[in-house]
């Protein structure tokens, strides 16, 4: 290849005139001694070969800053910016900021140089910088030595050009392919296999080598059966060609220092052999190995797994295991491929790093199971609220007819705060689920916990002791005060429980900054400034297995009857409705940390005036009330109750039917008290058809979901206001009374009545 960027300069040059004829004739001579050395290296692979690398770099550099010299700047920059593309291994042009310029396709794509490198090296700038005046330096990869070479070139640029040592320190098989079937490179190994130096794919294989797959090479002795693993590179296809027909796999042999995890195995699963790569994943015992000893998580025996790969029946089939003797959680990806040793078949275990792959799908499916659980929430929760209404409603209108005294009186209050009860399971749900409504504030939540310190103190008892430590620099954040309350409740008193009800509880604050952002579990918490509240015990810790588990509905690690398994939801669908992030950490027989991280509000905390208690209206008898309801037992209480307060009440079950009786002109309505969630046509949809003919209508939407999921629709609805359910007769009759009251007059009710 440098033959070939030798070649072209030369006949650029020797157009530049005759002042460029003693540059043309000492290129002739490293171009010369350049091709003499490469002819060699046929012959001799190893250090001829690298120094027919450097002198061809000589030559064609020196043939480069010759020519260029005699060029206009403009016609200088375009020719070096053709530099790279003559080069096979891969090179780049950069500016002084490490801006790519020009690049070839070996170096693959990128905006700067520390880009290129990111996937080679682990500190790529680190390396730039110590190349920036020029020079070269050899760095340590998880595949060997890469070579960085810097050559400062004409008016600020750089050239770049790095080779991986693979190849070449190696004595293995490895060949560098390009996407439009060119060969770019060949190791010794592979040269000396062929008998030739190979141009193209078809040279060398019969058919396109993929992946993990067996392919017949084209050698000077006739195919051969190998292997075709892909191995890491930024640019062009790097691959090693693994013989079947030869041990691929045996100590101090050529795989030993791979960086391709490699396994030999018999028929019934013993582990023959393994490189150092595969021995660091799956850590096996001292003598001998199963295989099944080593990986778990396969799903059916790994015995009638590598059965099926003896027979040729799961073969190129990949499967992600977990490495059961790893000293941390760690996947691989293995593929089984069957050769012949010493006459005897065996089984070839390719090992690839899948950890990153596993944890990825694993988020993913936590999060849809997450997301279907506070679906679910939410409807179980609409379902239960009607529920509720009907059952409390109808107890409101019992009570009406009987007395504090009467015998029947203390059963009907019994059956009422149960009611309640459940509609605080509800909002439980609701919570989880997201779906319950916040009134969000400006909080200072030092001032928010100091105040709540006397209320937990109340709640986890004498013989616990809740310990509370402020950052005096923690700033303002946006939350549900009451909400807010709430989650300190839900946790400390699950601290209180993990102790014993004995000892101490920690709530800490923090002002703290993420630089970067934080990752863990399955939240990414972007990078900016937080409010951290910590929650701490002592207690017995959470076993690993359950920390993910620890926040859906209903689960719970005490014993039955003593919790319903919704504090924790309650307090994860509170934090997230929030914009906030939670995250726990526990170690067995030390205690557990919940940590909340609330997004800092940038703006001053408002005060909100003193203001005389606003008073309700008196109830107005004598208004039409339009009744839209679904569900027959909350349209049957909520009408009677109407009526029972002087209102006259429309039924309708529907939209539809609602729509009906609101496009006669001549029927007086003067409230519409309609449920949101209906089959067929919904609340907010028919009643935006219906204010096209009755503008000043006044609205009531009930629903057992938020308030907040209606918030457009109240802006498209401005006379409209929310009752969510379960709802009481008071709470229902007050409603309807102050819209009643709100209604515009017309001019018939102006007129007097003959």
């Amino acid at each position: 290849m440098w033959r070939q960027g030798v070649k072209v300069s030369g006949q650029r040059i020797g157009m530049m005139g005759r002042t460029g004829l003693w540059q043309t004739g000492l290129l002739a001579v490293f171009g010369l001694l350049a091709w003499a050395v490469g002819e060699a290296v046929h012959a001799r692979p190893g250090v001829l070969h690298a120094v027919g690398a450097a002198l061809g770099l000589v030559a064609m550099i020196f043939a480069a800053m010759t020519g260029i010299g005699m060029l206009q700047k403009g016609q200088r920059r375009r020719w070096l910016m053709r530099l790279p593309g003559m080069e096979a291994d891969p090179a780049a042009i950069t500016d002084e900021r490490g801006r790519i310029l020009s690049v070839n396709t070996a170096a693959g794509t990128g905006e700067t140089l520390v880009e290129l490198l990111y996937p080679l090296l682990l500190e790529p700038q680190a390396a730039c910088a110590r190349l920036a005046s020029g020079g070269h330096a050899d760095f340590p990869t998880g595949r060997g030595t890469l070579r960085l070479t810097a050559l400062p070139l004409d008016a600020g640029l750089m050239l770049w050009r790095w080779t991986d040592g693979l190849a070449d320190t190696l004595p293995l098989p490895v060949c560098t392919l390009a996407a439009d079937g060119r060969v770019l490179h060949v190791s010794p190994t592979l040269r000396e296999l062929l008998g030739l130096r190979p141009s193209r794919i078809s040279d060398m294989f019969a058919t396109p080598p993929r992946n993990g797959e067996e392919t017949r090479l084209i050698t000077m002795k006739g195919p051969l059966a190998v292997l075709v693993h892909d191995l890491p590179s930024a640019g062009d296809r790097r691959v090693l060609l693994l013989p079947m027909e030869e041990p691929a796999c045996t100590a101090g042999g050529s795989a030993e220092d791979l960086p391709v995890a490699l396994l030999e195995l018999s028929p019934d699963g013993r582990v023959l052999s393994a490189n150092r790569a595969a021995r660091e994943i799956l850590c096996p015992p001292e003598g001998e190995a199963l295989l099944h000893d080593l990986v778990e998580g396969l799903g059916r025996p790994v015995s009638d797994w590598i059965a099926d790969a003896m027979a040729g029946l799961t073969l190129n089939k990949p499967e992600i295991l977990r490495a059961s003797r790893a000293s941390r959680e760690f996947y691989v990806q293995i593929v089984l491929r069957r050769v012949r040793n010493g006459g005897r078949m065996r089984l070839i275990a390719v090992l690839n790093d899948a950890t990153e792959h596993q944890n990825l799908q694993s988020q993913f499916i936590q999060s849809q199971k997450m997301q279907a659980i506070g679906q679910l929430a939410g409807g179980v929760a609409h379902d239960f609220n009607n529920l509720l209404t009907a059952i409390s409603g109808h107890c409101d209108l019992l009570l009406l007819r009987h007395r504090p005294g009467d015998p029947e009186f203390a059963d009907l209050e019994q059956i009422r705060q149960n009611a309640d009860r459940a509609a605080g399971l509800v909002r439980q749900l609701l919570a989880y689920s997201r779906k319950q409504t916040l009134q969000a504030e400006v909080l200072d939540l030092r001032a928010v916990l100091a105040d709540a310190m006397h209320l937990l103190n109340r709640l986890v008892g004498e013989r616990v002791r809740v310990n509370f430590r402020n950052d005096d620099a923690l700033r303002l954040v946006r939350a549900d005060r009451r909400q807010l309350e709430q989650v300190m409740m839900n946790l400390v008193v699950n601290a209180r429980d993990a102790i014993g009800g004995v000892g101490n509880i920690w709530v800490e604050t923090e002002a703290l900054r993420l630089n970067a952002p934080l990752s863990r579990d399955r939240a990414s918490v972007p990078a900016g400034d937080y409010s951290v509240i910590r929650v701490r015990d002592e207690g017995s810790g959470i076993p690993p297995d359950m920390l993910t588990k620890i926040f859906e509905p209903f689960f719970t690690t005490k014993r039955p009857g003593e919790g319903t398994g919704l504090g924790l939801s309650t307090v994860y669908g509170i934090v997230k409705q929030s914009g906030a992030f939670i995250f726990v950490d526990s170690i067995l027989g030390e205690g557990t940390t919940f940590t909340l991280y609330f997004p800092v509000h940038i703006g001053a905390l408002r005060t909100e005036p003193n203001r005389e208690p606003s008073k309700l209206p008196p109830i107005q008898a004598g208004g039409v009330v339009l009744l839209v309801e679904d569900e027959a037992p909350v349209r049957a209480f909520a009408a009677r109750a109407l009526r029972l307060k002087g209102f006259t009440v429309l039924e309708a079950d529907s939209g539809d039917a609602a729509l009906a009786l609101t496009s006669e002109p001549d029927l007086r309505i003067d409230v519409i008290v309609s449920d949101v969630i209906m089959p067929g046509i919904d609340g907010p949809t028919w009643v935006a058809k219906a204010m096209d003919q009755r503008p000043d209508m006044r609205v009531i939407f009930v629903s057992g979901y938020a308030e907040e999921s209606f918030g457009e629709i109240r802006a498209r609805m401005p006379n409209s206001t929310f009752l969510p359910k379960p709802f009481s007769l008071a709470q229902l009759t007050e409603a309807v009374s102050a819209e009643v009251g709100r209604r515009p007059v017309t001019k018939a009710e102006l007129e007097p009545v003959a």
